[in-house]
């Protein structure tokens, strides 16, 4: 078995998998602003077992799971790799996701046990798990028995309190090929602030339960060169970027620091026609709203200009708005 986390350059900087966020258009749009330099690894959507085994609900939950050819080629030119993320309650259906998800095209596979939405843990996956390690465990054997390809976690410190420990410690048992670790606990959402001195306990657990396995902080990490200062004070691999990237599309290139308008907007209609492209007829267009503040912002009339695209619905739409600015602005 290939595990392309042995060899990656450290440290290592991912985009975070996210509901509705990293699907391959907006996942290509930040491969092509990104320095290599500052991005490794990238996520899917995270993906339900349960539905991947579905045969009825396979294939509107596999979709979370498609790349683009262009992305693809971007992947290919600047050495990232695309992991797969999967989720669910159930040992034996990781188990068939495992080989469906080998032979897509991906070059890992990662276990969420981490998200905290509760309608998600009533179902038993994701953080749930980490009330039950046993259950945990069997996931994980199953899903490297059933996949070509490197395992990974990414987990919390926490159910309704702390137990970096003792959790961590348990996971660390399984020969994984990365651990990411959050430093919130499933109850706190993303209120407070991530907890990094308890990914660094992780680090201290790695060193002498499973020395091979990578360990990757994530939560709060809102640039590049704090996520260099994370990794260099608690001795982490790496650091897992998630709502960072809502601050600047820009986030994982050191060397654009104030993109102009006309950039800002250049990549919003990419954005746009991507996802449209992409998903049109499939995917509901409001989606692409929560992505107009990460382009418009800091600059004269950009309220004005956000409040307008958040009253679009379709790329037509979006056009006459931009091209108005553009034309009123001399942009």
């Amino acid at each position: 078995m290939s595990n392309f986390w042995k060899d990656i350059k450290k440290p290592v900087f991912s985009l975070a998998p996210m509901e509705d966020v990293t699907d391959t258009s907006f996942r290509e749009i930040v491969l092509a602003l990104s320095d290599p330099e500052y991005l490794q690894v990238i996520f899917t959507e995270f993906t339900s077992t349960n539905g991947l085994c579905h045969e009825k609900g396979r294939p509107n939950v596999i979709s979370r799971l498609e790349v683009n050819d262009s992305e693809r080629i971007l992947l290919q030119e600047k050495n990232v790799k695309l992991v797969a993320q999967i989720w669910g309650p159930d040992p034996e259906n990781h188990f068939k996701s495992a080989k469906i998800v080998s032979d897509m095209g991906f070059e890992g596979i990662d276990i969420n046990m981490g998200c905290p939405i509760k309608k998600i843990v009533k179902q038993g996956g994701c953080s749930a798990l980490i009330a039950n390690p046993e259950l945990a465990g069997e996931i994980i054997q199953a899903t490297q028995e059933g996949s070509s390809l490197p395992v990974s976690v990414k987990t919390r410190i926490g159910l309704n309190k702390v137990i970096t420990e003792e959790w961590i410690s348990h996971l660390l048992k399984y020969n994984l090929a990365a651990l990411t670790v959050h430093g919130r606990t499933q109850k706190m959402q993303s209120e407070g602030l991530a907890d990094w001195n308890e990914i660094a306990k992780a680090v201290q657990l790695r060193n002498e339960i499973a020395p091979e396995t990578l360990i990757f902080g994530n939560g709060d990490v809102m640039s590049a060169e704090e996520g260099l200062a994370k990794c260099e004070t608690h001795q982490l691999d790496g650091v897992m970027i998630g709502r960072g990237i809502f601050k600047t599309p820009w986030f994982f290139n050191a060397n654009v620091q104030d993109p102009s308008i006309k950039e800002s907007l250049d990549v919003l209609w990419r954005h746009v026609s991507l996802f449209t492209k992409t998903w049109e007829g499939r995917r509901n267009f409001a989606i692409q709203k929560r992505f107009f503040k990460i382009y418009i912002n800091n600059f004269k009339g950009a309220a004005e200009l956000r409040a307008s695209l958040m009253e679009t619905n379709n790329i037509d739409e979006v056009e006459k708005v931009i091209e108005q600015y553009r034309e009123q602005n001399q942009v």
